[in-house]
């Protein structure tokens, strides 16, 4: 149908129609790697269908969430590599579904851009299809709008929506948390995709080598090190959740720990965290160096190596960390679960 559909007005506005249509068509091979057996729907209609398996839920709940890339983009358009912020823009939303307890059944992209070049759309999307596959959700639709004059030809923006689901009974329970109980710290592969705002004025990223290999990196260059997705935990945690009570869950976003992991502490407790056990990454080393930056303002603004903290009861700790060993997490204990008013302390 789409062979008749143009518009030689609406092209010469920068809206050329047919692009898109060519970039749906290359995406599809990638879409097709995250389909599941929910999958009611073909792309390309006017909404996506999703039948979710009931089978042995009491009381299904939906848990939705949404999320962007942020100004980590920059660094994408920068490198001209853009096969890697789809899978940030999954993470950010299926980690946050996780920390409910909900298993990510689908997920929606949204891609604005100054010029619709069908190969790099597809990039992008491939990306998205990576993350959808480490998350276990199923990419069932999308928009692709292209907004000359809006965005810069060679600039785009990416968001999306995560839709999971977890039996009522299920759902992680603040409330049975209590003194003694262990924080455990899921590593983080680097920045994630938060804080960069604060990154590209350290590093002054549009006039900063970002190619040549750093030591203190380990080899990689800057723009490498930066850009490395953002890790996606929901697999690791679906099994522990399917083993353990787990009473707490934080997604390390923006606001670093102390926004992060209060949000699952209940009040009249508190996560003491032991800060010689944190595994700091390099790459926040040379980030508080280069650009001053005191431990507290570091600790309030990235992740510093932990993407996420889990807790569980003492008695469970080792069960937990195992568990998380095995799916590939190389998880750590990092503090404990005390009485008090501040709900974190790093010490």
């Amino acid at each position: 149908m789409h062979e008749t559909s143009h518009s030689e007005s609406y092209a010469a506005a920068g809206v050329d129609i047919r692009a898109g249509y060519k970039a749906v068509e290359l995406m599809k091979q990638h879409i097709a790697r995250t389909e599941s057996s929910g999958v009611f729907s073909e792309i390309g209609g006017f909404g996506g269908l999703f039948k979710p398996d009931l089978a042995g839920m009491e009381s299904p709940v939906l848990v939705s969430g949404t999320d962007g890339v942020g100004t980590k983009l920059k660094l994408a358009f920068l490198m001209d590599r853009h096969d890697t912020v789809g899978i940030d823009c999954v993470a950010m939303c299926a980690n946050d579904v996780i920390c409910c307890g909900a298993r990510p059944l689908f997920f929606l992209d949204y891609i604005a851009c100054g010029k619709n070049v069908p190969e790099k759309i597809a990039e992008i999307v491939k990306g998205v299809a990576e993350g959808c596959v480490q998350s276990g959700a199923a990419l069932i639709g999308g928009e692709t709008a292209e907004m000359p004059g809006f965005y810069p030809p060679e600039e785009y923006d990416l968001a999306g929506f995560c839709v999971g689901m977890v039996d009522q009974k299920k759902i992680i329970d603040h409330s049975t948390m209590a003194p003694g109980d262990a924080v455990i710290a899921l590593p983080s592969s680097g920045v994630h995709s938060n804080g960069f705002s604060l990154v590209r004025k350290v590093f002054d990223v549009e006039n900063a080598d970002l190619t040549s290999p750093r030591p203190e990196l380990g080899g990689k260059s800057l723009g490498e090190a930066l850009l490395t997705p953002t890790r996606i935990y929901v697999k690791p945690v679906l099994a522990v959740l399917e083993q353990v009570a787990v009473k707490g869950i934080s997604h390390i976003t923006g606001g670093g720990f102390y926004e992060n992991v209060p949000r699952c502490i209940p009040e009249g407790l508190c996560a003491v965290i032991d800060e010689c056990r944190i595994r700091t990454l390099p790459v926040f080393d040379l980030i508080a160096r280069e650009g001053g930056i005191s431990k507290r303002d570091m600790f309030n603004t990235f992740n510093m190596g932990v993407g996420m903290v889990m807790i569980v009861a003492k008695a469970d700790e080792e069960k937990a960390l195992a568990i998380l060993e095995n799916n590939g997490v190389n998880a750590y204990t990092v503090g404990v679960v005390k009485a008090g008013d501040e709900k974190i302390v790093i010490q």
